[in-house]
């Protein structure tokens, strides 16, 4: 925690008062909470590992230049605070993004309602909205895990991953197959997207919702990003979909932004998009990506979590078709 004394002062914030405390988020940077004497802030922590990435810098100024376009659209953004014009500050090596404390709960994966579906869509629709236009044809970006190599590496290193991607292996090899075939249909069009606008990444305070963490902010595809955010807020992150929440954002979605696509059903591929997720975490969980023990635990829960949350997708794939057939 020596770093965060550091930044707080280095940002002239005042003096911390009482602890520095860890915050749940997401998977792949840590936030702590901290008092000090000029207010309460939340600092992330960005992972070092990603960090040193070739081209993230550019990534993260892009991500910061479309937040501001968002915030001259009356998005309602929580962004990152500026100092001297910077707002991914350096520390000893590491970087992290100061934001006002913002009170709040983070949407409950469990209890999703029909209400706040639509309120997610229709906030992904206005940000769509902004500069939507058609792009020349291009070659979509395949999806080319070698799931027999990551096995075999599990296997020698008697990785307690081992049992499930070898259950699954099959399983995991026709998702991704059906993930390039969805992508090779997709229309050619391009949108600002925050395609990790989940329901961990929208808080709620006195009924308004607040969307949080853009730094994964860029242009893409807005057709695969509506497709991919509806599935998440509609349940199939925790094994309770719900075909209303399903038809509630894209209720939300249209109302804000109607390009007139609607053959949604013939695209369920996109769904495996957590194929690359998986790709990481198993990496993740063999050391490949960090030796630190807490980042291979955090490899193999999200192994496990990401192999069952394709295994349910794949398990009610005529369901949700039949809901996006009447969208």
């Amino acid at each position: 925690m020596e770093n965060i004394h550091v930044l707080i002062e280095q940002c002239g914030l005042g003096k911390i008062e009482g602890e520095i405390i860890p915050v749940s988020g997401g998977f792949m940077h840590k936030m702590v909470k901290v008092q000090t004497t000029s207010g309460t802030y939340a600092v992330k922590c960005l992972n070092p590992e990603i960090m040193s990435r070739p081209g993230v810098m550019d990534n993260y100024s892009e991500a910061e230049r479309l937040e501001r376009i968002l915030e001259d659209n009356d998005l309602p953004v929580v962004t990152a605070l500026s100092f001297d014009d910077k707002k991914m500050i350096p520390v000893n090596g590491r970087y992290y993004y100061i934001f006002p404390w913002l009170e709040g709960t983070i949407t409950d994966f469990n209890n999703i309602s029909e209400e706040q579906c639509f309120t997610a869509g229709s906030l992904l629709g206005r940000i769509h909205a902004i500069d939507a236009h058609n792009t020349d044809a291009d070659e979509p970006e395949m999806s080319d895990v070698d799931f027999h190599s990551l096995l075999d590496s599990a296997l020698k290193n008697e990785s307690i991953i081992a049992p499930i991607l070898e259950e699954n292996l099959t399983l995991l090899e026709d998702a991704q197959k059906s993930l390039n075939k969805s992508r090779k249909k997709l229309p050619s069009m391009s949108a600002i997207c925050d395609d990790d606008m989940d329901p961990k990444n929208i808080m709620w305070h006195e009924g308004k919702a607040y969307i949080i963490d853009l730094e994964c902010l860029e242009y893409g595809n807005p057709i695969s990003s509506c497709l991919n955010l509806a599935l998440q807020w509609c349940g199939t992150v925790t094994g309770k979909y719900s075909s209303k929440n399903l038809e509630e954002f894209f209720k939300g979605y249209l109302q804000a932004y109607d390009n007139g696509f609607r053959s949604y059903d013939e695209l369920f591929g996109i769904a495996y998009t957590w194929i690359e997720w998986l790709e990481y975490n198993i990496r993740r969980a063999l050391g490949m990506v960090s030796s630190d023990a807490e980042e291979i635990q955090l490899g193999e829960s999200e192994t496990l979590n990401t192999v069952n949350r394709i295994r349910y997708l794949s398990s009610i794939e005529v369901d949700i078709c039949s809901v996006l057939k009447n969208i």
